[in-house]
């Protein structure tokens, strides 16, 4: 298999004119030479984050829309507490709409600890109203290593607690260039937009050995801006397929501009999946997304609806090469009202490594056949077309 992936030719996405298009469009900052590790699951990718808190110098800066009181939740505590009383400037940004459940007792004891925490739009919701939410997962640590994806605090990601429902989510670990290049700037000028002060972090020391064959874009996408970059992202990014797309999203809302996409690529010859969820925390959504599977299962489009878990996973790769991972749902609350991260990696290792990832879940999931889907009951239809008007709002 990787003899295979290795002979397939360049998709149009890594030529110069292309690559120029995508930037344009999604306002992409770029950076070569990067390392990019994929954590396929939630116990991967905490005791990796766990494990640099212990080993931060100088500072740490979290900004995360749900932050759980859990076990998880609380190790992460314990963590940050532990840094800011070895001397590390430690800073935390949570969503308040998205840390609603979670005790005020819980950040009381981060600030006694000597932790810096805001609310991002706490009441009465300056920015327009309380729609506006900080969605992104970031953690940048010491200026030059950053985790990102779309893992949220809580046991449910971790595969810790009691709970049998268990959540399927991807994140990524960047070192290089990038994070302090980019993903510490957006950090600082969302904490300066919330706090009215900046975060007092030094500048961050020269890594000792960064060595990575990654080229890593970073798209910063929010209600501030005039269009939104990032369905720009995911439809040049389609666009550039000449093989294979494959798109994870747990509420997929797509509007038509991303089906156009969708069925010009399969149109050109390309196989295009999705991979979406069976069970959702959101089952209006649900409802809503598959108005438009006809349309798409008759176009040829493969999709698959994952069972073993609750899909929370945002992930986009084509042609085996290029993935992007982040905090953003194919939904228009992500393209338009929420503040979103993603990061696109161009490396051959690391798209192989999201591709086996993808493969192993959609051999894990069930597919959905055009005669079976229209099969569905009349009171399903009915609530599908009541529903489908709203969806601009879920």
């Amino acid at each position: 298999m990787d003899t295979i992936r290795r002979k397939r030719k360049p998709f149009r996405f890594q030529t110069s004119r292309f690559f120029n298009l995508f930037r344009r469009n999604s306002e992409a900052v770029s950076f070569v030479g990067q390392s990019a590790t994929l954590y396929r699951d939630g116990s991967e990718f905490f005791p990796a984050l766990l494990q640099a808190i212990g080993e931060a110098s100088h500072g740490i800066c979290l900004e995360f829309y749900t932050i759980c009181a859990d076990h998880t939740g609380n190790q992460l505590a314990d963590a940050l507490i532990a840094a800011a009383k070895r001397g590390v400037h430690v800073y935390l940004l949570y969503d308040y709409i998205g840390c609603f459940d979670t005790p005020a007792s819980f950040f009381r004891k981060l600030v006694k600890g000597g932790v810096h925490c805001t609310a991002f739009n706490p009441p009465p919701f300056r920015r327009a109203w309380f729609d506006k939410r900080d969605h992104r997962k970031i953690v940048v640590i010491d200026g030059w290593c950053a985790f990102t994806g779309g893992i949220n605090v809580a046991d449910v990601y971790s595969g810790c607690g009691k709970k049998i429902t268990k959540w399927r989510d991807a994140g990524v670990k960047i070192e290089g260039e990038a994070v302090a290049g980019e993903l510490l700037r957006i950090f600082q000028e969302t904490w300066h937009r919330e706090r009215g002060s900046w975060a007092h972090l030094r500048d961050p020391d020269t890594p000792g050995e960064v060595r990575g064959d990654a080229k890593v874009m970073i798209i910063n996408g929010g209600p501030h801006q005039k269009r939104s970059v990032i369905r720009s992202a995911f439809r040049v990014a389609i666009a550039g397929a000449s093989e294979s797309v494959i798109i994870a999203s747990p509420y997929f809302i797509p509007g038509p501009r991303i089906i156009r996409s969708l069925l010009r690529a399969v149109g050109r010859g390309v196989r295009v999946r999705l991979l979406l969820p069976y069970q959702s925390d959101v089952p209006l959504v649900r409802l809503v997304s598959r108005t438009c599977y006809a349309q798409l299962l008759k176009s040829g489009i493969e999709i698959y609806e994952l069972n073993s878990a609750v899909l929370h996973a945002k992930v986009l790769l084509v042609d085996d090469n290029l993935a992007m991972v982040g905090s953003a749902n194919i939904d228009q609350r992500s393209f338009h009202r929420n503040y979103e991260l993603n990061v696109v990696v161009d490396s051959l290792d690391f798209g192989q490594q999201v591709a086996d990832m993808l493969e192993t879940d959609m051999g894990m999931a069930r597919r959905i056949v055009l005669k079976e889907h229209e099969r569905r009951g009349w009171p399903i239809r009915i609530l599908e077309r009541v529903f489908s008007p709203i969806s601009w709002f879920l």
